[in-house]
Parts: C-alpha cells; structure tokens; sequence
C-alpha cells in the first residue's frame, strides 16, 4: 500500500513509518520539517505541510491508500505566548476532524488516528482537563468523518517507551544518563504509576489496526501496568546501576507533576482486551527489552 505517515518524523510516527515499510509499503512522511537526519525516515519520500494550517488538501492527499495520523497537538506544541486553551481547540477539535475530511475527499481508503489513552482508561480525568478533553475530541471527531469506503481507526496509547535509531530524545536521553550516575538526581521516583508500552508494541498495533482494526472502532491498547518507580528501576537495572529506585511522595526533575495527569500518587491502569490484542497483533512484555534498547543507543 501507498501509505502517508503524518507526524512521521517523530519518534512514535517515525518508528512506525519504519516498520510499516519494512513490511513492504511504500511510505511518505509528512510533516512541517523534514526528518533528522542519519534516521531511516530522511530516506524516505517527503511531503512538507502543517496539517493545523490545512496544508494537507485533498489534492494533496490524492494517491494515498492509507494514512497513518500520528501528529495530535499536546501541551509541547504550543507556541510560546499562544493561549493554550485555543491551541488546542485550533489543533485537536477543529483541525483533526478537517484532515480526516480532506482524507475522504482525496480518495484514500483507510486512515488511522494516534492517540492518548486517558479518556477512555481514565474518563474521571476528562472533566476540568482542557488537553486531554482535546484528545478526545480527536478521537472522536476523527472517526466521525468514516463513511462506507472510508475506514477511520483510532488506536489510543499509553506512556511509551522506544527508540528511532538516529533520533535524539530530549525524555530519554537524560533517563539513562541519569541511571549511569552522570546526572546528580537521587534514585528515586514519585509516587503512583500508569501503563507503559513500547514503540514496537504500538507499530504493530497500527499495522494491525490498518490490516484488520473494526472502522469507527477506538482500540484501547497498552503493555504493563508499572509504579513509577518500577519503571525507571529497570533503567537503572539496564545501566547496570546497583542502586534501588525508592518511591518518594515528591515531585521529580524529570517527570514533573505536569506530565501526570492523574496527580502524583495515582494510577491510570490499562488491561487490553484479549480479543482486541489478538485482532491487533501486538507483543507485550516488552517494557524492558525498550529500555534496553534506550540504553544501548544513547548510552
């Protein structure tokens, strides 16, 4: 299939824009900027656009079969001094639902939609959350532009975790130079934990969602269930750090109490449906075999 990865030169569209045409499919990224170089995804066809701005008008869209949307807007993209409240109406609730139009328009079969797991693992956390009622809106604003012959998916991920060789990570990059000693931050982490996943556990999800994903359906998906503190543990243990990440009721440098939604201290769990991951195609338990991968390319 000729396929369009919007947001693919990010580190969640990048890794599936690679295993997609490793699986023999004819990829393009699209993006505003083309990808870093020394990554497999600058080797691959290039369409420039902003899908906020529209770029991505049906004629251009035209000669796509599928289409991977992996470029949902969250709190890192606002611009600075932008309002954030109509940021993100801008980019979440009207754009997103406008692109899945100008895809049906275009001719292109089957698009599926990259989002946030909270509303539907956590649907407490929607009320008085402007982001993650903005990824909802996506969500469901993306899968109400299906119609017969146009098959909209949405694929709803947890925290991830993973690597796109040659990419740089700004959240990664400093966890492992953390777990090797070179950044002076105690071992420890703040209280409370979600469900992690990682990149190749949710490319192979997308591949299944395109191949096989029910249309209008949003497939909840996700790996292990971890604490906090479990989590950057297994860093430390693939840094081969002796210390023990202790679980301390504080907040943490490098996992603000920003980036927890559900307030530090607290849970969001994701148990996929059997059935669902079957359908999906996906591995689990694959948490630490990431974090080893995160620590052999940026250690």
């Amino acid at each position: 299939m000729k396929i369009l990865v919007v947001g693919g030169t990010g580190a969640l569209g990048g890794h599936a824009a690679i295993h997609l045409a490793a699986k023999g499919h004819d990829v393009t990224i699209g993006a505003r900027n083309p990808a870093h170089p020394g990554t497999p995804m600058a080797e691959m066809p290039f369409l420039q656009g902003d899908y906020v701005a529209g770029d991505f008008t049906p004629d251009r869209l035209r000669g796509f079969d599928w289409v991977l949307f992996a470029a949902g807007n969250d709190p890192r993209h606002i611009p600075p001094g932008d309002d954030a409240e109509a940021h993100l109406q801008r980019a979440n609730h009207e754009a997103v639902p406008a692109f899945f139009a100008a895809c049906r328009e275009a001719g292109v079969k089957r698009v599926v939609q990259l989002g946030s797991y909270y509303h539907q693992a956590a649907p407490e956390l929607v009320e008085g959350n402007r982001y993650i009622q903005s990824r909802k809106a996506a969500c469901e604003g993306a899968r109400a532009e299906g119609r017969p012959g146009f098959d909209v998916v949405s694929v709803n991920a947890p925290f991830m975790v993973g690597s796109v060789p040659g990419l740089p990570s700004m959240i990664f990059e400093p966890y492992v130079q953390w777990a090797q000693g070179k950044i002076p931050v105690p071992a420890y982490a703040p209280a409370g934990g979600t469900n992690f996943m990682s990149f190749r556990s949710l490319s192979e999800a997308i591949e299944g969602a395109f191949e096989r994903g029910e249309p209008g359906k949003a497939y909840l998906v996700g790996d292990e269930n971890l604490s906090f503190a479990d989590y950057f543990q297994r860093f430390f243990d693939a840094a081969g750090n002796p210390a023990k990440v202790e679980e301390r009721d504080e907040e943490h440098p490098m996992l603000p109490d920003i980036a927890i939604p559900q307030g530090r201290g607290n849970w969001v769990r994701v148990d996929p449906d059997a059935d669902e991951t079957a359908t999906l195609g996906y591995r689990r338990n694959d948490v630490t075999n990431a974090v080893q991968d995160l620590v052999d390319q940026f250690g």
